[in-house]
């Protein structure tokens, strides 16, 4: 026995050795921050400096110079994200994670975004170009010179990167489209729906835009018979699928104490690790640039550069549309258009597998776009092709898109004036954009390729072979929506609808409800509109009441019960003020009761389809309480129920969840408990144990309709209901009296290699509203590594 326990004992320290071993050697994958490199391509020396939280000041003698080391500092912290995004954009994550990805991989070769790309690039004048390679050449520095090991992700997916090229920094653009660009799954959802439902009933999921809301600027299921439509659902990844969220506002120098604009900006994106964002400061002689960048990219995404300050929020417009093409005579190769038959354009695709032979198929084309049916019905060379396919139209898939050049210009304007000419050329996705610079101006711009349909309204898919819903063109530039210098000094940006009735162009059938908006419009139009601060400006961006519930709560609380704990949850929202803080007991109650309750309402009618709304919409069941109160009668059972008993049995539903998940009295719950944003990493968190180990995760405020967004997960299952899954990645108020003074913060860390001190070192503060400011690090406190040319 005791020769067994010796044995044991042994076993174990070599193990406890090799593992500790193991972790010494992957820390060798974290990059060296001080010393001296030589870097091909550069042409003078340049600087990458980091202070105490691993944030990055550039300092170079020219555009070319500064554009090659942040490719360096790019690759240094977020090689494996800046690998695998060119992948996701590509269709090649199959080769390094098996047949797994096969799906997806189709999907994205179909749309043919690398091939777009590399359109785009052949399209850029050369001083754009030249800023592309020479970020490239600083990639590629740093895959030379790096000595380590790679990070733990290229291990476990065993897997080295290949050397970056410039149509790989280009793909982050189109790949950021297709999140940003959403309809194409309304549509297909609508499609699906229109097998249950009626159009009236179809409309009231997409309510209509309230009238006094904030404006920023005041049978086709027969058709599409055949076509697998309820597997284009999660076609896309989570952090991939299209989302509707951020907030900006810009107020004019009548509006603030110090006479000079403020600007402040967080767009929402998917939490996660790494985060989207990599902050940096970049300084040259011709200008200082502060913000947000995105690792693969050498432009400033969301910043200042000591003249101009811009921020982006998501227009929600309709810029896609589904085309059902018809096959002539069942004839695979051909289809119908207006003026007779017509060959697809076809191309073949390999997509290179791990651990089994390539997948080889051909990919169709009509005249509106790609066929993205082909992708999950992957048949062609079987000859079972269905009659009707899906083709997809969408401006972002045109080979001469400059909006690489767009942020080339606004990285450089020096006034509004030049920003806007800059604007030109953003083509997509359609972004709201407002603006101020050092001379006092502010304005609002939508820019972006929005089609002008003969037809329709772009809610539903559409013969593609009758012309009638064809697209004549895009709006031209000039009559987008544009503004600037208000009379009321202030523009405001979340996502809520930005032209008038009257406004003569269709941007889209539906825009996202306007709580947000309405939020920010009374704090900043209340009692104190002027005066307004940098201080001021952070509380505002934290702001955690929500309108949502303020409007749904009243409708709620006659709900009769019969049960003291129905009663007592009844006592703590009536006494609730309405703000999502942490530490709150009414909201957590709330949303729980707003879950079982949209089920008991909607899950009847809407079939398999329930699953895309079981998530609470509040605007959607505030509307039946007041408005559609026939949604409460259970289509499937024989009595007719009304909308107090449904919301009744509804709350005692609840809060039996509530009790089973937490076993404690209703007063003790607390929202931050349930409401905990994880920054799971993409691939560790699919590992045992290194999920775990360097996830991370923390209790937040704020909900789906507050200022400090935080979106509910619903569908995760009963134990990580309510997680926070979607928020403010990166937060910035840009001072332009001062814009030293400016204050930014992203979500996560700027490392993402998980053996990093700076992985996730910024959260909690994240997470507190804390800012920090882009100075550059104090002189004798800094890690300095100096570029120099070979």
């Amino acid at each position: 026995m005791s020769w067994t326990l010796w044995g044991l004992a042994i076993l174990a320290g070599l193990g406890g050795l090799a593992l500790g071993g193991g972790y010494l050697w992957l820390r060798g994958s974290l990059p060296e921050t001080q010393g001296s490199v030589r870097a091909a391509g550069l042409n003078a020396p340049a600087e990458i400096l980091r202070d105490a939280d691993g944030i990055v000041t550039i300092r170079a003698e020219s555009e070319h110079d500064a554009a090659l080391a942040l490719g360096f500092a790019h690759a240094q912290d977020r090689l494996w994200q800046m690998d695998f995004t060119r992948r996701s954009a590509a269709g090649r994550i199959a080769e390094v994670v098996g047949a797994r990805a096969l799906s997806f991989d189709r999907f994205m070769r179909t749309l043919g975004l690398y091939r777009v790309a590399e359109a785009n690039l052949a399209g850029l004048p050369d001083e754009t170009r030249a800023v592309l390679d020479a970020y490239t050449a600083g990639v590629n520095a740093f895959l030379d010179s790096r000595d380590g090991p790679l990070p733990l992700e290229f291990q476990i997916l065993r897997y080295e990167p290949e050397a970056w090229r410039p149509a790989d920094s280009l793909v982050w653009g189109r790949l950021m489209a297709l999140q940003l660009s959403g309809n194409w799954r309304d549509e297909i959802l609508r499609t699906r729906l229109a097998k249950r439902l009626t159009a009236e009933q179809i409309s009231f999921l997409w309510p209509a835009y309230p009238k006094d809301a904030p404006t920023t600027l005041k049978d086709l299921a027969k058709a599409a018979r055949g076509i697998p439509l309820e597997r284009f659902a999660d076609i896309l990844p989570w952090d991939l699928a299209p989302k509707d969220a951020s907030n900006a506002w810009v107020l004019d120098g009548t509006r603030t104490r110090s006479g000079a604009p403020i600007l402040a900006n967080d767009p929402h994106l998917a939490l996660s690790a790494p985060g989207f964002w990599y902050l940096a400061r970049i300084e040259t002689p011709e200008r200082t640039l502060s913000g947000a960048t995105a690792p693969g990219l050498p432009f400033m995404i969301m910043g200042q550069n000591g003249h101009v300050a811009w921020g982006f929020t998501s227009t929600h417009s309709d810029t896609q549309d589904l085309f059902i093409e018809r096959a002539v005579g069942g004839d695979p190769a051909r289809y119908q258009t207006p003026d007779g038959p017509r060959a697809f354009t076809t191309r073949r695709e390999t997509i290179n597998v791990r651990d089994q032979a390539p997948d080889i198929w051909t990919v169709r084309e009509t005249r509106h776009g790609p066929v993205i049916s082909d992708a999950i019905a992957k048949d062609l060379d079987d000859g079972k092709k269905s009659g009707t396919v899906l083709a997809l139209a969408w401006p972002a898939l045109r080979a001469d898109d400059r909006t690489g050049v767009a942020f080339h210009g606004m990285n450089r304007a020096r006034h509004a004036g030049e920003f806007v000419t800059a604007l030109q050329n953003f083509h997509s996705p359609q972004q709201n954009i407002v603006y101020a610079d050092t001379r006092g101006r502010i304005g609002f711009a939508a820019p972006g390729r929005v089609p002008v349909r003969e037809g329709g309204d772009g809610r539903q898919p559409v013969p593609g072979w009758s012309g009638e819903y064809d697209w004549s063109g895009v709006i031209p530039f000039q009559d987008l929506p544009l503004a600037k210098d208000p009379a009321n000094g202030s523009f405001i940006s979340a996502n809520n609808k930005i032209a008038p009735d009257g406004y003569r162009y269709l941007l889209t059938a539906d825009w996202p409800a306007p709580y947000r908006a309405q939020r920010i419009e009374s704090l900043l139009n209340g009692d104190a509109r002027t005066g307004w601060t940098i201080e001021r400006t952070m509380k505002a961006q934290l702001d955690v009441a929500s309108p949502a519930a303020r409007a749904l709560l009243p409708l709620l609380l006659s709900t009769p019960t019969a049960s003291e704990r129905g009663a007592e949850a009844l006592a703590i929202l009536r006494a609730w003020d309405g703000r999502m803080t942490r530490d709150a007991a009414a909201p957590l109650i709330l949303y729980a009761w707003a879950g079982t309750l949209t089920r008991r309402l909607m899950a009847d009618e809407l079939g398999p389809a329930f699953d895309k709304f079981s998530n609470p919409k509040f605007a959607i069941l505030t509307s039946i309480l007041r408005h559609a109160p026939v949604w409460c009668d259970d289509v499937a059972s024989e009595p007719v129920e009304d909308c107090p008993g449904q919301a009744a049995a509804a709350l005692e539903t609840a809060l039996t969840e509530l009790d089973r998940r937490f076993n404690r009295p209703l007063k003790q719950l607390r929202w931050g408990e349930a409401h905990v944003a994880r920054f799971a990493h993409p691939i560790l968190d699919q590992v045992p144990l290194a999920g775990a180990f360097f996830g991370y995760g923390l209790e937040t405020p704020g909900g789906t309709s507050t200022v400090n967004r935080g979106s509910t997960a619903y569908g995760a299952g009963p134990d990580r209901r309510f997680e926070n899954i979607h928020g403010a990645g990166y937060r910035a108020i840009y001072d332009l009296g001062d814009p030293a003074n400016s204050r930014f913060m992203i979500a996560t860390g700027q490392s993402g290699n998980p053996l990093s001190p700076w992985y996730g070192n910024l959260a909690r503060r994240w997470r507190d509203g804390q800012y920090l400011k882009l100075v550059g690090p104090k002189t004798g406190t800094e890690r300095r590594l100096r570029l120099t040319p070979p």
